[in-house]
């Protein structure tokens, strides 16, 4: 006589146990868990278990087991990279984890704690040095990071405009353009305008023939995906001889060089904090910001919390809070802008650490030293034979592309071979940008040496010659 075979019980999978899903079942009154996913549509549902082992039901057998798979990822501590498109590798100053850490800042849900223990005015330093930076008088505490921040700065734009269409520059990062797009696409119809190949430009022939009254805005970053540096106010004067916003993404690392975008033309500024003394975290570490002027209708249109000085009943005191609360999700529910859920309030007190250590001077220099390492690495590479250097009449900070064509190996393969040398190359673009080639985004910050930029280059030397 046959026994049935016992079901697997997962010991840290909740509702795993047969009982356990028996009597959810009775509760709901599906009859099986097919029933119960009926309403889910079929090509949307897995047809097959999942690919699990066997249960681990030892806490030490389980805890070598995840420590075996940790310990196949490599940091960019421990190898030279020059991966960026997003996150970066920065110096972090020990000051920025030693404030985070603090009790009356690190707590379970969003920075945010139930009694305020100056946390605060934390965020308003942060806001009013990133105002400073910004040459702006409106900055939102962080989003949750720079994705975010870029959808919401176009909903802004089309709330306050009263117009259907955002055009998305095509040398936005292809990520953030999905993000956008899947945020706002329930109310505003999207339009990419193209890039110039040689330059990675802003096509602007393309934005001119795009441009009408229906648009409420064009999303640009300065510098933009591939590192380029567009013609701002150029781009500003275009957008606005049609009643549209210029909604521009901002490198803020990059203002200690770079002119702010509000200086030549910018309605909304945004951005992701990460490079302002956070740790890449394998992909953790982000926050957005969002600045504008102070004007009462666009302030308005902000869905996050925004921070202010308010009196208090003591004479020339005067205490922290919420600006607007009114127009927030968290006052109207459903009838807010936006909803807004977990904020990095965290990372923006770490901002604000990073950007008072710094000081106008700081920043400066940081920007100045990473424009030179790219200056340098630009120089050098392109001496290497089977590459080209692309966008090479472009001024470029921090990040620039190469392509690896007139070799005839692919980027994956380029990639593979560095890494068995103890380098992370670029980023490949040949999916995501199939016009430019077999080509990859190198990212270059103040963590690099000259001895690591000429080690890169001897390593190309050496792969492309094989």
């Amino acid at each position: 006589m046959r026994t049935a075979k016992p079901q697997l019980v997962y010991p840290y999978i909740p509702n795993s146990v047969p009982a356990v899903k028996a009597a959810m079942l009775a509760a709901t009154g599906a009859a099986s868990v097919e029933e119960f996913y009926a309403d889910v549509p079929a090509d949307l549902r897995l047809d097959r278990p999942m690919n699990l082992p066997e249960p681990i039901h030892s806490e030490a057998r389980l805890k070598r087991h995840v420590q075996g798979i940790l310990a196949r990822n490599q940091h960019c501590g421990e190898v030279l990279s020059f991966l960026g498109g997003g996150c970066y590798q920065h110096h972090v100053p020990s000051i920025c984890d030693e404030i985070n850490g603090r009790s009356e800042f690190l707590t379970a849900y969003a920075g945010e704690p139930y009694d305020d223990h100056g946390r605060f005015q934390a965020l308003w330093e942060y806001c009013s040095m990133m105002g400073e930076l910004l040459n702006l008088d409106v900055v939102s505490v962080p989003t949750f990071d720079g994705m975010q921040a870029a959808a919401t700065a176009c909903c802004m734009a089309a709330r306050y405009t009263g117009r259907p269409r955002v055009l998305l520059a095509g040398n936005t990062s292809a990520d953030k353009r999905s993000h956008i797009q899947t945020y706002g696409r329930s109310a505003i119809e999207f339009i990419e305008v193209g890039f110039d190949p040689v330059s990675g430009l802003l096509d602007r022939a393309d934005l001119r023939a795009k441009l009408n009254d229906q648009v409420a805005a064009l999303y640009l970053d300065v510098p933009n995906y591939f590192g380029g540096i567009e013609e701002g106010g150029a781009i500003a004067a275009l957008v606005k001889s049609v009643g549209a916003m210029l909604v521009v993404g901002v490198d803020p690392l990059s203002l200690g060089v770079l002119t702010p975008p509000a200086d030549y033309g910018a309605d909304i500024v945004c951005g992701d904090i990460q490079p302002l003394g956070m740790h890449m975290s394998y992909g953790g570490g982000h926050g957005g910001f969002i600045a504008s002027r102070d004007e009462e209708a666009l302030v308005l249109q902000y869905p996050s919390r925004l921070f202010g000085l308010a009196p208090t009943s003591v004479p020339g005191q005067y205490g922290f809070g919420d600006v607007a609360y009114h127009r927030t999700s968290f006052d109207k529910r459903e009838q807010g802008n936006e909803f807004v859920g977990t904020a990095a309030a965290l990372w923006g007190i770490t901002a604000g650490v990073f950007l008072a250590c710094q000081g106008p001077q700081g920043m400066q220099e940081l920007g100045e030293g990473i424009m030179k390492r790219v200056a340098y690495a630009r120089q050098q590479l392109a001496t290497v034979p089977g590459l080209r250097l692309m966008h090479a009449n472009t001024v470029h900070f921090k990040e620039f592309v190469l392509d690896f064509s007139p070799s005839g190996k692919t980027v994956n393969e380029i990639n593979a071979a560095l890494r068995k040398r103890g380098i992370f190359g670029g980023h490949d673009l040949s999916g995501a940008f199939p016009v430019l080639g077999q080509a990859a985004l190198y990212a270059f910050t103040e963590v690099h040496a000259q001895a690591d930029i000429d080690a890169l280059v001897a390593a190309l030397r050496e792969v492309l010659s094989q």
